[in-house]
């Protein structure tokens, strides 16, 4: 089985990845993780030289590789895989989707602590943040609702979002 996480960044999804592994005994893939490990180049770095359509092809590619192994993996995507191509369609019909949801005041405390490591808001001044994660996630909401579960990660642990997540797939 391949369960695939997909949310907003700052939502969570690196981190109940792990624990889930971990919980399950199933190999950790962090896509972002891997494309930079088949191109030796960063995700900023891949945007910077070669553009987000370029990046968008090489995360697709390595999507579908990923999906169509038969090994037991904990998939964590990135923020905007869901929203490009037929992604999300792909995602649900290889893997057991899972929407993990939060806030904008949860995700805008989280990734006012994290903007250096995130291009996307590296130069959004913290006053602004919580407006353009709002208006980002109504965009990209569409395509997260389309997986098949959905959790809310608002003030609750990692662990009890993981146990959730195998309460809902296992039981």
């Amino acid at each position: 089985m391949i369960i695939s996480l997909v949310g907003y960044m700052g939502c969570g999804k690196s981190h109940i990845s792990k624990i889930l592994s971990e919980k399950l005994n199933f190999k950790l893939i962090d896509l972002d993780k891997e494309i930079f490990r088949r191109n030796k180049l960063t995700i900023p770095e891949i945007f910077e030289k070669k553009g987000e359509i370029y990046f968008r092809k090489l995360e697709r590619e390595a999507l579908e590789e990923i999906l169509a192994s038969e090994e037991n993996v904990v998939l964590s995507l990135g923020g905007g895989t869901p929203v490009y191509y037929n992604n999300m369609e792909i995602i649900n019909h290889n893997s057991k989707s899972i929407f993990l949801r939060a806030s904008v005041a949860t995700l805008s405390e989280r990734l006012s602590k994290q903007k250096e490591k995130r291009p996307l808001i590296a130069n959004i001044s913290d006053e602004n943040l919580p407006e353009f994660i709002a208006k980002h996630l109504f965009e990209r909401n569409e395509f997260y609702s389309k997986a098949q579960f959905s959790i809310n990660t608002d003030a609750r642990t990692p662990e009890a979002i993981a146990a959730e997540i195998i309460e809902k797939l296992y039981h």
